[in-house]
């Protein structure tokens, strides 16, 4: 992790850049984290970057400590170049686009948020991105789908002309406006306007979220059949008893198979079909 964070990386719209002289510190669990965090973070969280400090803290129970820490490292690159403050939902989108977060799974993750909830607004984004750890989920998602959506509205398709402006020391809005021709209330209405264009909850089924339905509604079915058979699975367990081959008539044993035993003729229990 100390080899990572000491090597200079190339990071979106900003080049190479050296995030050294920095303290990285790891903590076992959530709380070493809370030590160190001082409740400026929720308890959930996996890591911590302070820029002003050049310190960022990794918790090593929380996921995959290196994923974590390039994503931290972003945040640090993020602010080595830029001056300016920046929307949270800006800098944990370009934190999680940067560090190659914003994938598959995601797009999946933002189709069924999509389609059963409203889309927030940038300002209730930034509220969740600080919520609870099942709100935030969706919330890391959106923030980089807001930032790459910045890139898209540029006619370069690129986020690289705002972070110049940015690096720079242009305010954000100014900044935003320049390179998507928006204001940010426009901009976060018609971002919204594309999310319920892009995702919803056919695309989800189409792109992979239907058979991990699938799959709960099987994984339901096996459990609920488990549980009717219950009763039956016991009362075929109690009495089975095999007698010694002395007890059988001319010392043979007698017939048992694996579904019947000690019944007349032509009778016959079926077991459930786990057993077969």
């Amino acid at each position: 992790m100390a080899d990572l964070a000491a090597e200079p990386l190339e990071w979106l719209g900003l080049g190479e850049v050296d995030v050294t002289p920095l303290t990285l510190v790891v903590v076992p669990d959530a709380d070493g984290f809370e030590r160190w965090s001082q409740g400026r973070v929720p308890r959930w969280g996996a890591g911590l970057t302070v820029p002003a400090r050049r310190l960022v803290v990794i918790r090593f129970d929380a996921g995959a400590p290196l994923k974590t820490l390039r994503h931290e490292l972003a945040h640090l690159a993020f602010h080595t170049r830029v001056p300016v403050r920046v929307p949270l939902w800006f800098s944990e989108g370009y934190a999680a686009v940067a560090a190659g977060e914003h994938g598959r799974l995601d797009a999946l993750q933002l189709n069924l948020a999509v389609a059963l909830g409203r889309i927030p607004s940038l300002r209730e984004l930034d509220a969740a991105l600080r919520g609870s750890s099942g709100d935030a989920g969706a919330a890391y998602a959106l923030s980089a789908d807001a930032l790459n959506e910045v890139a898209r509205r540029h006619p370069s398709g690129s986020l690289q002309p705002l972070l110049d402006r940015l690096a720079a020391g242009e305010g954000f809005e100014a900044a935003l406006a320049a390179g998507t021709g928006l204001d940010l209330e426009t901009f976060d209405e018609r971002w919204q306007r594309s999310v319920r264009g892009r995702y919803n909850l056919g695309i989800w089924a189409i792109t992979g979220g239907a058979w991990g339905l699938i799959a709960l509604i099987l994984a339901a079915l096996v459990a609920l059949r488990r549980q009717r058979d219950a009763p039956r699975r016991a009362a075929l367990d109690e009495g089975w008893v095999i007698p010694d081959e002395s007890e059988s008539e001319g010392g043979e044993s007698p017939h048992i198979d694996s579904m019947t035993t000690g019944l007349s003729p032509g009778y016959s229990l079926d077991r459930p079909d786990d057993d077969r």
